[in-house]
């Protein structure tokens, strides 16, 4: 238990990220795009799979993001690739509430499961 604790970590306030917005925040050695969707908070690895773009620039339609520089998109809460010239699935991280807080379990995907 107490390692799965030590992979919780906290990213950002609630109130950092209004609806309908992402934003990206640097997390240990790495940066992670946190995506609140209508209330629902999402998290996922900030640079495209395709090329050196922040995500946190996209745009946001409905629970896809769609990358600035080539337009390829990604289904923000599974990271599966929508639109080419994305090929490569988007890493996703499980997200917890906890008070006004969004943690990230950097040791499990949105799903859940082990990564």
């Amino acid at each position: 238990m107490a390692d799965a604790d030590a992979s919780v970590v906290r990213v950002c306030s609630r109130s950092d990220v209004a609806p309908g917005t992402v934003k990206a925040f640097a997390v240990g050695g790495a940066t992670l795009a946190v995506y609140n969707l209508d209330g629902s908070f999402y998290a996922t690895d900030d640079e495209c799979t395709h090329a050196a773009a922040s995500l946190a620039d996209g745009m946001i339609d409905g629970d896809v993001i769609e990358c600035c520089m080539h337009m390829g998109s990604f289904h923000i809460p599974t990271g599966r690739v929508v639109e080419p010239p994305c090929e490569i699935p988007l890493r996703t991280y499980q997200v917890v509430l906890k008070d006004d807080g969004v943690f990230v379990d950097l040791k499990r995907n949105a799903a859940g499961e082990p990564q």
